[in-house]
């Protein structure tokens, strides 16, 4: 703070009244709605007052077995009650929480725990064998197990239920780190992405504010929790809202229909991947979705012929696509519902607390229609990459977070993102957008879903091949794709190999994972 000639302490006693941080979010909540319906998950129901209250009890745990304010716990667990709890809990208290995600292997959980320098861990019971392996003989001040007792590990079960219900009294500051997420990408190391209460929060707002959300929403949660799209956009808001969260353990196509029905759920988050297998579910018709108002997408973009049904089979449904990243905490920028077939494909506009541009090599904008990188300023941003000067500098040069998307602007400010970086296919000297392709090749007949990357040639330097998941029951040849890409791209633009699968390898988060199509598909060329 400036100086304005304040005692220490009064200083101090204005900045814990002013203090607006994720675990007062959660008091505040069960100030104004105790009796609510909080989180359901399996039986396990609880309200807005016993949330806060199992959270409070779970700080004073952690706090009791020596974890203070900038110490880092690793969470490695799939979606629960306790997940959350901990969450909020590490808030409360001023601790970094260390996400971890559960389809890692032991050597790479182990990079994060060392990179991250955590010095607490809480597992889930079925993972107790893979976080061993990770741990290696790495002495830690905490070790827990949700779920049950394992030798070296403590049983946890009873954080929640027993010891003080009052906040931890911690002074905890807008730009404290709180959140320490390993991002996915494609480098051979995650980074370690560095987030405060100051950078969640203005998320938050942004995703109320464009994202139309409400105090008396009913919203399913079935991506993974150590994502921040579940996580920030969704189940955090609905905390703050105070609206009615299910938990589920993942996005089982039949299980979320269920689930909608029983629950009577309002809002659904799906990347465009589990879109389509609710959609071509043999339930889908006969389920009673008649409670479901807004769908939100993300992730990857949403075919636009996949949208056009979802409009049609939900015509009730208002949508909404959520473009952004990790160090955007992670929103950017909204397609609304009213511009979801005007604007078909598009990124949507700068979210209320964003501001958006296309920028060449230099960091200077580019003009309406031209492709350029997508950057952004605003206080989503990250606080930078922890332990990393180097890539923090890069990402943040010219005052400018740089997303590593290729994007178009047209003139009214809506964004079209062209492809990451690394994904734009460099073919006879010629760009090729992967996913114009897509959007083309999903026109056709029959096909689920499809994937479109470069590989190695010798005479092309890059080749465009594409991946095509047929829908049930439906019979695709090459030959009907070559066709079909030759009525609608350019020659250069067409794949040069086709392949059929079953199914796309994703991430826990929808994402369809090019990188291993990519070294699957790699020795194409030479075959």
């Amino acid at each position: 703070m400036t100086d304005v000639g304040f005692t220490a302490d009064t200083t101090a006693a204005i900045a814990r009244a002013r203090q607006h941080g994720i675990g007062d979010l959660l008091r505040r909540t069960a100030a104004r709605y105790p009796d609510k319906l909080a989180v359901v998950n399996g039986d396990h129901r609880f309200t807005y007052a016993e949330f806060d209250a199992a959270a409070n009890r779970a700080a004073h745990a952690l706090a009791g077995r020596g974890l203070a304010k900038g110490d880092r716990l690793a969470l490695l667990s799939h979606n629960s009650w306790q997940y959350v709890v901990l969450t909020f809990a590490a808030a409360k208290l001023g601790v970094v929480l260390v996400p971890v995600n559960f389809m890692l292997n032991a050597e790479e959980i182990a990079f994060i725990l060392g990179h991250s320098g955590a010095t607490a861990m809480v597992v889930e019971d079925a993972l107790v064998d893979t976080a061993e392996k990770a741990l290696a003989g790495r002495e830690l001040t905490l070790r827990g197990c949700v779920g049950a007792a394992h030798d070296g590990w403590e049983d946890v079960d009873d954080w929640w239920t027993v010891g003080p219900t009052h906040d931890p009294e911690v002074a905890v500051a807008d730009d404290d780190p709180l959140r320490l997420m390993y991002t996915s990408g494609t480098e051979s190391r995650p980074k370690g992405v560095l987030l405060s209460s100051r950078s969640l929060i203005a998320q938050y707002v942004s995703c109320t504010i464009d994202g139309g959300m409400e105090s008396d929403d009913v919203e399913v949660h079935s991506l993974p929790l150590y994502h921040c799209a579940q996580m920030d956009c969704f189940f955090s808001v609905d905390v703050y809202l105070g609206a009615t969260s299910v938990i589920l353990p993942g996005p089982n196509a039949a299980d979320l229909l269920a689930t909608i029905a029983r629950e009577k759920a309002t809002k659904l988050f799906c990347p465009p991947t589990v879109w389509i297998s609710l959609l071509r579910h043999p339930d889908f018709d006969a389920c009673d979705l008649s409670s479901l108002r807004k769908g939100y997408y993300g992730a990857s973009a949403m075919p636009v012929e996949v949208l056009r049904e979802l409009s049609r089979r939900l015509p009730d449904v208002r949508f909404w696509n959520f473009y952004g990243q990790t160090e955007m905490s992670p929103l950017a920028t909204i397609l609304r519902p009213h511009e979801q077939l005007p604007h078909a494909g598009s990124a949507g506009r700068a979210s209320i607390n964003v501001e958006t541009l296309v920028v060449d090599d230099e960091g200077n904008p580019v003009p309406a229609g031209e492709i350029g990188e997508i950057v952004h300023r605003s206080p989503h941003a990250a606080l930078g990459y922890y332990n990393d000067e180097d890539k923090t500098a890069e990402a943040f040069r010219g005052g400018w977070f740089h997303s590593g998307d290729l994007g178009v602007l047209t003139e009214d400010g809506y964004l079209s993102v062209v492809d990451r970086k690394k994904d734009m296919i460099k073919t006879g000297g010629e760009n090729v957008a992967s996913r114009e392709v897509e959007e083309a090749l999903y026109e056709l007949d029959g096909v689920a879903e499809v994937a479109v990357f470069g590989i190695s040639h010798p005479t092309w330097i890059e080749a465009v091949t594409a991946v095509v998941v047929p829908k049930e029951g439906v019979t695709l040849t090459e030959d009907a794709v070559h066709a079909h890409a030759r009525e609608k791209l350019a020659g250069f633009k067409r794949p040069k190999y086709v392949v059929f699968a079953e199914a796309l390898p994703k991430n826990p988060s929808g994402k369809i994972l090019k990188r291993d199509l990519r070294t699957q598909h790699g020795d194409l060329a030479q075959a």
